[in-house]
């Protein structure tokens, strides 16, 4: 406990000096919600492996740096060409750019003229108009769940909101790139909210990336709020750079017969944790995740699951696969619990590990919780190597061994990617990972 206590008080000293420019400072509900979470925070202070939740994490590199509070950045400083390499689709609606936390207008592109769509910085509509936010606002996440998402509640500032009408069908993508860049190692904790009102059909790409070395830790978490039968793509990219810390939490409340198909990216930072959380309350709602995560070495990648069945007949079907390199080490904690009221519920919940080297680790432990008799579930892992005869098989054909593994391991990942319906989403993916892998076997000799 007195290990905890001097992070503690030095994130408390960043949400008092933060206080007096928070966005909405004077809006009641809001206000509500920020000081609720600082209470939980400074009560609780931050986990120890001791929580079930983190029993196999440790928080060691993400507290020991004294992280600041990035000052608004200006965009005169930065490169447009160096931000549009980060770029993803480029057929999307919309565009909003941060660097540090901050919207930058200059870069963004806010859909003007797309029916039905509502996009723009959190912070801006928080000074101008809160109550536009009240209704959805803190009402799917849940802020005291964990410290980080206390901290994030509590320094509430700055990052995307976005708004679809019922019965609207986006055209196209909407695209939200954080990046960050600068002399200072610093902590930045976007808030994202998204929104598909009854009908409302729409995809969404979050990237994560980094446009030079310093070392930062992003604390993010994204609400999605989707009403009676809409559907939302959700793809999610973390590839920032080699000395980042990185976690986010997703919240998803579903309406009646609506559809959630995630797929979540982690490649990069040294220390990165992706946590997802859906409590299934209504009716034939469907949850679709698929993941992927890759560690090389002294990387640490941990995949957090948290869905609940509390109604009967929904549907949620979860696949994560891990690549690890050198002495990569990788988390999958995966929950599925049903309630004694979710009759009819089909629930698949699937981790695939694949180790390039005998140094890799991973920690997986997927669950399932089942109070309900007349369900449809099951759970189950794997752990492996290459397998050898393909490597023989390729090699007899005069492909090297480290282009055979390259091979290999795509298309161990192409399962993940085979339903994302993005496909510049699914080529950068492909090109960073077999860049990571090229580089991997560059710096170590052929992976074994």
């Amino acid at each position: 406990m007195n290990a905890m206590l001097e992070p503690v008080e030095r994130y408390r000293a960043l949400i008092d000096a933060a206080a007096a420019s928070l966005p909405g400072r004077h809006t009641d509900w809001l206000s509500a919600q920020r000081s609720q979470a600082v209470e939980h925070f400074a009560q609780h202070g931050f986990p120890t492996r001791k929580d079930e939740a983190w029993r196999y994490t440790s928080l060691e590199r993400v507290l020991e740096p004294s992280w600041a509070l990035q000052a608004m950045p200006d965009s005169a400083s930065f490169d447009a060409a160096a931000i549009a390499r980060h770029h993803i689709a480029a057929n999307a609606v919309a565009r909003l750019v941060f660097v540090n936390g901050r919207w930058l207008s200059a870069f963004s592109s806010t859909g003007d003229g797309v029916p039905g769509l509502q996009i723009g910085s959190l912070h801006s509509l928080l000074e101008q108009q809160p109550e536009r936010l009240a209704p959805w606002l803190g009402k799917a996440a849940r802020a005291t769940l964990s410290s980080f998402t206390a901290l994030n509640t509590a320094l509430i500032d700055d990052g995307a909101w976005l708004h679809v009408a019922a019965g609207m069908r986006l055209p196209g993508p909407v695209e939200l790139l954080y990046l960050t860049a600068g002399a200072q190692a610093a902590a930045v904790h976007p808030r994202n909210l998204i929104v598909a009102e009854e009908g409302a059909a729409a995809t969404v790409i979050e990237h994560y990336a980094s446009l030079d070395d310093t070392a930062c830790f992003t604390n993010s978490l994204t609400e999605v709020v989707l009403g009676g039968r809409a559907c939302l793509e959700h793809l999610r990219l973390q590839d920032e750079n080699a000395a980042a810390r990185h976690i986010s939490n997703v919240f998803v409340e579903q309406g009646a017969s609506s559809r959630y198909q995630g797929i979540g990216v982690s490649l990069g930072g040294l220390w990165a944790r992706s946590e997802y959380h859906n409590q299934m309350r209504h009716l034939q709602a469907r949850c679709e995740l698929d993941g992927l995560y890759v560690a090389g070495d002294r990387q640490l990648g941990d995949v957090h699951l948290d869905i609940g069945h509390t109604v009967a007949a929904c549907s949620s079907r979860e696949r994560f696969k891990g690549i690890l390199l050198g002495r990569g080490r990788a988390v999958f904690d995966g929950r599925i619990r049903v309630d004694v009221d979710a009759q009819k519920t089909d629930a698949q919940l699937a981790n695939d590990n694949l180790l390039l080297s005998r140094d890799a680790e991973v920690d997986t432990k997927p669950q399932l919780e089942i109070y309900a008799d007349d369900v449809k579930c099951s759970h189950g892992t794997t752990v492996g190597q290459l397998d050898p005869a393909q490597l023989f098989y390729l090699r007899s054909r005069g492909i090297a061994a480290d282009v055979a593994q390259r091979m290999l391991c795509l298309g161990f990942a192409a399962e993940i990617l085979e339903n994302c319906s993005v496909d510049p989403f699914r080529g950068r993916v492909e090109q960073r990972l077999g860049q990571r892998l090229a580089d991997a076997s560059a710096n170590a000799g052929t992976m074994e």
